[in-house]
């Protein structure tokens, strides 16, 4: 699968080291705005303890972890919609992400600068929300200038199309980002044609400090954060940037130590890793054997065939069956075979929806 989430927010909040943290990549993290232009890539590996659990039952030659893209993109600044700093490679690199990430301060500290000058993570949420609807917003209108004659003409699908395109404008109108709206099955495809910023699954990332990691909800920049989060229709998690990145080159025996003076059962990157991933809406199916125990990533609603083919085209081509048992089932019954004598394996077919926890075997013939 190749969906990326993009890390993004005002200059100086702690994006890079944030990036650096989650995938040890050396990403210049530098105290001036800017320090961050091309964006950077990285991918990480998916905490789940479920395959951990399998690979100690089948004891493979090999483990393989899902994996989640992130990209670290460039601090944004008032005017950005309109070019201000970098504001057009900005909103171009969030165009091409799947789902959005934006780290907002939420934590004092004299020797770090503030483009705005001060502490206060709504005010920085909204500055950013604001550009990415004034883009959207730009985009709405050039295609009402486009399709509103034939929209008056009662041109094909023009005046449905029309309607669509005027409640998304009244929204942005009202400062409200696009994922606040519900829609009809029958809009979903002109949504996706338009590649909305606001559109876009959202969540903020509360640099929080370090005092408040234990408990993020006791934080009081953290609970203004999270009412504005739920008033967008955003999700948030609280995370110490700072931290994590001293987390991040620790042995594991090190880190359980400092995790257990911090007062915390493990890395917050752990929870931000599986919480992207279910963002992007990714959901993760199983196959084991003595060779290999892995993890593979699909998105939630795919098919038995197309998830085969995530493994090999010739998977899906020549898809007749999937055998399939819940994880929950395989590892209560101890192995494959006694799931099934137990009769919880199953054999699924071309219409069958995969579930997170599927463990698979594929059946093909080409």
């Amino acid at each position: 699968m190749a969906l990326t989430a993009g890390i993004v927010g005002l200059p100086n909040v702690g994006k890079s080291t944030l990036f650096n943290a989650i995938t040890k990549a050396g990403a210049l993290a530098a105290n001036y705005p800017f320090a961050t232009i091309e964006p950077n890539v990285g991918m990480v590996e998916v905490p789940d303890d479920r395959l951990d659990v399998l690979t100690k039952m089948y004891n493979p030659k090999k483990s393989t972890k899902a994996v989640c893209e992130f990209t670290d993109i460039a601090g944004l600044v008032k005017g950005a919609s309109k070019g201000e700093g970098l504001g057009n490679q900005f909103l171009g690199n969030i165009r091409n992400c799947d789902a959005i990430l934006e780290v907002v301060r939420c934590f004092e500290d004299g020797n770090i600068t503030h483009v705005e000058g001060t502490i206060d993570p709504v005010r920085d949420a909204e500055i950013i929300q604001l550009e990415l609807i004034l883009s959207d917003l730009e985009s709405i209108e050039k295609r009402i200038v486009k399709i509103e004659k034939k929209a008056q003409s009662k041109v094909d699908d023009a005046p449905f199309e029309f309607e669509l395109l005027k409640k998304l404008k009244k929204t942005l109108e009202e400062e409200l980002p696009i994922r606040s709206l519900s829609f009809v099955e029958a809009e979903l495809p002109y949504l996706k044609n338009y590649g909305l910023l606001t559109s876009k699954p959202f969540m903020f990332v509360a640099n929080i400090a370090e005092a408040s990691i234990a408990d993020p909800e006791a934080d009081p920049l953290y609970q203004k954060l999270k009412a504005y989060a739920e008033k967008t229709n955003s999700k948030i998690i609280g995370i110490s940037a700072q931290i994590e990145s001293e987390l991040a080159v620790l042995e594991d025996e090190d880190k359980e130590m400092f995790l257990a003076d911090l007062g915390v059962k493990e890395p917050g990157l752990n929870r931000l890793v599986r919480a992207t991933y279910d963002l992007l809406g990714y959901a993760t199916y199983f196959t084991t054997g003595p060779d290999e125990c892995r993890a593979w990533t699909f998105k939630k609603g795919m098919l038995a065939p197309e998830c085969a083919g995530i493994i090999h085209t010739d998977f899906q081509r020549g898809f007749i069956r999937a055998e399939t048992v819940a994880y929950i089932d395989l590892v209560n019954s101890g192995s494959m075979l006694k799931a099934k004598e137990a009769g919880l394996v199953r054999q699924e077919g071309k219409d069958y929806v995969v579930k997170d926890g599927d463990v698979m075997l594929f059946k093909f013939n080409v």
